[in-house]
């Protein structure tokens, strides 16, 4: 198994592990030919008017350079526009791109649309994507982004997993002219357009001006998206986006976003019941309050998140795959669901999200299904199990009551001792995870684009951001499947082979999937609409009241 590096597991630990993650976007329009048009967001003709300025909450960024950060995708997303982006019916458009095309799936030819300009009003180019890319890729450069170029030819000479770099530039990137690049990947890859969507900030554009003085960039990036910033960023304080006047998509039809930053959900949600802040997220266990408080203003939008459970791969205890099926019969996410959340999520009956495309719901069979007889009678069968069991969670982040709900079931269902635990904040329990100090955790892979192929990639394969909180697993036929998925000719055969890929982890139950997601979102009374895809809010293209 890879390692990561330090900085990159904190990484990848705060994707798996955040309760809420937003992505903000530009939804494109589809052509009568079904090619995507130049503009993006819904059909209008009307640009922003200065009375149009809305405020959202966020927590508190790290980075604002697009492949070197992991908390607050909102400002980024609003302040640059990716190659491809999708509609709210979950399909591929066209975005900064013209056209994605490939005839063996290997080697990828990008064609960019004219007349598309950074906020410094340099043209982007694929000069701008390739040197973005190279920067990204470098091993020394410690960028945590860097694993979204791992498929491309020269990774490995750039990011090495031991020792220093042999190359500079990744070697399966050409420049052919100023609107046309290549991308040479190491293996057939039929999912590569929904990779350049805009979870995967990675992939971004960055003009040469960034690299004059990479620090100043990370505080105010130029960026080629439907918002400029107005001021550098500083820890704490509001950061405000202003409409850029020469979007070359559809202009937005909010003049100005003020993200404003908090330390926890509860004061964010109190601003926004004061009506002090316009969209705020809020956490599953708050929707009933939630709905009392909010009434309509209250939006559960479809997203490509799953929540499960690993188990510790050194405790002997969970060795046993009928150990950890019974755990999995003996929780009933039915109940769960609402008593706690109020019905607003998804009880996982797959690895994947029930919204992403083609999913097979019901693959994961009996052992998603609640029955407590035959959880305990499958724990006796395996053994039984010794000592006390210690389901490890982040504490102060709505969780509670969750997770005191599943050690309850599996207390009373197979007459365990078994416990919630909380960790005292993030820090602690990411070190706990990260050394093994526990016996149960929670995990949770937000897929950074909609396919099937970045949850799978991410949780059961070695190399995935997201291993470690599968407990390391990983198993070559699955690796194989997944390949073979992956270099399908159509999608509807990505589908199948992403179900076989699925059966297959299952045989080994790897984890407990519990819930797949919903993001939970309440507004002030300005706000008429959501424009959504794939659970993110399109920012640029909220309808206001009046």
């Amino acid at each position: 198994m890879t390692h990561p590096t330090r900085r990159h597991r904190a990484a990848a630990l705060t994707a798996v592990l955040t309760a809420v993650t937003l992505s903000i976007s530009a939804c494109g329009q589809k052509s009568d030919e079904g090619d995507a048009t130049n503009s993006a967001g819904p059909t209008t003709t009307a640009g922003a008017t200065t009375d149009t300025a809305i405020s959202v909450a966020i927590q508190e960024p790290d980075h604002l350079t697009p492949g070197n950060h992991y908390a607050s995708y909102e400002i980024l997303i609003a302040v640059f526009s990716p190659l491809t982006i999708l509609n709210e019916e979950e399909e591929i458009q066209y975005l900064q791109a013209e056209s994605v095309e490939s005839d063996d799936a290997i080697t990828w030819t990008i064609k960019l649309r004219d007349g598309w300009t950074f906020h410094n009003g340099e043209d982007v180019t694929a000069q701008s994507y390739v040197d973005a890319w190279n920067h990204t890729a470098y091993g020394p450069n410690a960028w945590v982004n860097s694993g979204q170029l791992r498929n491309v030819v020269g990774y490995t000479e750039t990011h090495p997993a031991e020792g220093e770099p042999t190359a500079t530039e990744l070697a399966g990137l050409k420049v052919i002219d100023d609107l046309t690049f290549t991308v040479e990947l190491t293996g057939p890859d039929r999912q590569f357009p929904f990779q350049l969507s805009d979870g995967q900030t990675g992939l971004y554009p960055m003009p040469a001006a960034a690299f004059e003085d990479l620090d100043a960039f990370d505080k105010m990036p130029i960026g080629n998206g439907p918002f400029k910033m107005t001021a550098p960023w500083e820890s704490g304080q509001d950061v405000v986006v202003t409409a850029y006047e020469n979007y070359a998509g559809t202009p937005p039809t909010i003049s100005q976003i003020t993200f404003r930053t908090y330390i926890d959900t509860d004061t964010a949600y109190t601003d926004a019941l004061a009506g002090e802040v316009d969209i705020a997220a809020v956490a599953g266990a708050k929707v009933a309050i939630a709905a009392q408080d909010f009434g309509d203003r209250l939006h559960a939008l479809d997203a490509p998140g799953v929540d499960f459970l690993g188990f510790n791969p050194g405790d002997e205890r969970f060795s046993d795959v009928r150990v950890r099926q019974a755990f999995s019969m003996a929780i009933d996410r039915a109940a769960i669901n609402e008593a706690i959340y109020s019905g607003s999520q998804i009880p996982a009956t797959s690895l994947t999200a029930s919204t992403m495309p083609g999913s097979p719901e019901g693959v994961c069979g009996k052992y998603c299904e609640f029955d407590a007889a035959g959880a305990k009678a499958l724990l006796a069968e395996a053994g039984g199990l010794e000592g006390r069991v210690e389901i490890l969670y982040p504490g102060g982040w709505g969780l509670e009551d969750v997770f005191e709900a599943y050690a309850n079931q599996l207390r009373q269902n197979l007459e365990l001792d078994v416990v919630a635990t909380p960790a005292t904040d993030w820090a602690e329990f990411t070190d706990k995870i990260a050394t093994g100090d526990y016996d149960i955790n929670r995990g949770r892979w937000g897929a950074l684009y909609p396919s099937q192929q970045d949850t799978l990639h991410s949780l059961y394969t070695a190399a995935g951001d997201g291993n470690f909180a599968t407990g390391g697993y990983s198993n070559a036929e699955v690796d194989a499947l997944l390949a073979a998925a992956d270099a399908a000719p159509t999608l509807e055969e990505s589908f199948a082979g992403y179900r076989a890929v699925q059966e297959r982890i299952l045989e080994d139950f790897p984890v407990i999937p519990t819930f797949g997601n919903r993001y939970l979102y309440v507004t002030s009374d300005r706000i008429a609409d959501l424009h959504s895809a794939a659970g993110s809010i399109r920012f640029a293209y909220v309808e206001l009241v009046g």
